[in-house]
């Protein structure tokens, strides 16, 4: 069996110029922000948890993006920028994807972001809170990581708030016979979304009662106690605060015995820094 690459890439990789068409909060600790424009005529839907490093506008306002495109260049460039004139960029997942000519808000593509609100506290929060339409961003395609194998028969998916976004793209885009559970933590109730899951699989909502809880304690005793098949048919999607996801994955290889290979999980931030 070929040893399948953590990312799935995109065929052509460019950064993109797009505009805020409409910023909105959806739930407590939810901010939606719309961007649309000619520029995303390049960007081709993948589905799953397709992410992409999203350029806004540096200290000083202005946006100053890269040229190249490619994983070392991009970098380079950003890092010889003035910090006043550099870009602030952080990682999000296509919440939702329109295809020019079916948007709501115009006749270019859309896509639906999700950022978490820290309120002003994280700069990428604060942009969001602050998004108005016709604000410039760039955006650079990097792919999905969600590959379930062909043997799969049951998915299970696990994460906290920040990996909100990824685990709907999964959901949606995942077969309709599949089978599994998925394990959300959110900060509040109403945090909850309606996710377009196949039918057979299980979307357990937990809500963090603690402001001040470790994040994912409750997600990992609940994924810990929950009942899965056999490990050869177990596919595991983990993803949100490093050191949880981190232990899980610990535990489903060597505890519930799924090949590491049928787990893909991965770190979107790290405990005492801000998740947006």
């Amino acid at each position: 069996m070929a040893k399948r690459t953590k990312y799935v890439k995109p065929e052509h990789r460019e950064i993109l110029t797009a505009k805020v068409l409409a910023s909105k909060p959806i739930s407590p600790n939810f901010v939606r922000v719309t961007i649309g424009g000619a520029g995303l005529g390049g960007f081709t839907a993948m589905g799953f948890d397709q992410w992409f490093r999203l350029f806004m506008p540096g200290k000083d306002g202005s946006l100053k993006l890269p040229t190249s495109s490619s994983s070392l260049g991009w970098y380079a460039q950003y890092l010889v920028t003035g910090k006043e004139h550099r870009p602030l960029v952080r990682n999000y997942t296509v919440r939702e994807y329109r295809p020019a000519g079916s948007g709501q808000f115009g006749s270019t593509a859309e896509i639906d972001i999700d950022f978490v609100s820290h309120g002003d506290d994280s700069p990428a929060s604060a942009w969001a809170n602050n998004a108005t339409p016709g604000d410039r961003v760039g955006l650079l395609d990097e792919g999905i990581t969600y590959q379930a194998p062909e043997h799969t028969d049951f998915a299970l998916l696990a994460g906290d708030e920040s990996a909100l976004p990824g685990i709907a793209g999964a959901l949606r885009s995942a077969p309709r016979d599949l089978r599994g559970a998925a394990f959300i933590e959110i900060p509040h109730a109403d945090d909850a979304q309606t996710l377009g899951e196949p039918e057979g699989v299980q979307v357990n909502w937990i809500v963090r009662t603690d402001s001040h809880g470790e994040t994912g304690t409750l997600t990992d005793a609940a994924v810990r106690a929950a009942s899965i098949p056999a490990a050869a048919a177990v596919y595991g999607f983990l993803a949100g605060e490093q050191r949880f996801v981190t232990g899980l994955r610990r535990h489903l290889a060597q505890e519930r015995g799924i090949p590491k290979a049928d787990i893909t999980f991965t770190g979107y931030w790290r405990a005492g820094r801000a998740a947006g």
